[in-house]
């Protein structure tokens, strides 16, 4: 072993109380993450990023709408409709803005968020 810190991931939910293309908000150790599934069956991706909107100062971005940006995959914001990237947590209207994000992974039919 390499002595690198292996990541503690945290169980979530079933991977099926996650509707596709919808998200859902968990609580890791006192901060809350937005997970989403896009798509459905084994084609589907997960993405885990923070749920507090730095804009509104509300914590409501598991309730916004998912989409693309060309070929980015997004999420819109349900206050001010500012647009984030599902992979790398970025703002596209403000590149100085980004979220927080967290690997993320189904096992065992379960979603399970690195920490």
């Amino acid at each position: 072993m390499d002595g690198a810190m292996q990541p503690h991931w945290h169980d979530i939910c079933a991977l099926d109380e996650i509707w596709p293309n919808t998200g859902v908000c968990a609580r890791i150790g006192g901060v809350q993450v937005a997970v989403f599934r896009l798509g459905d069956g084994a084609g589907g991706r997960l993405f885990a990023l923070q749920n507090h909107d730095p804009f509104s100062g509300a914590n409501v971005l598991s309730r916004g709408l998912l989409g693309n940006l060309g070929e980015r995959l997004v999420v819109a914001s349900p206050i001010y409709k500012q647009h984030f990237d599902l992979a790398t947590g970025e703002c596209v209207e403000d590149a100085g803005v980004a979220l927080r994000t967290w690997p993320v992974r189904a096992a065992g039919g379960r979603v399970q968020v690195a920490a």
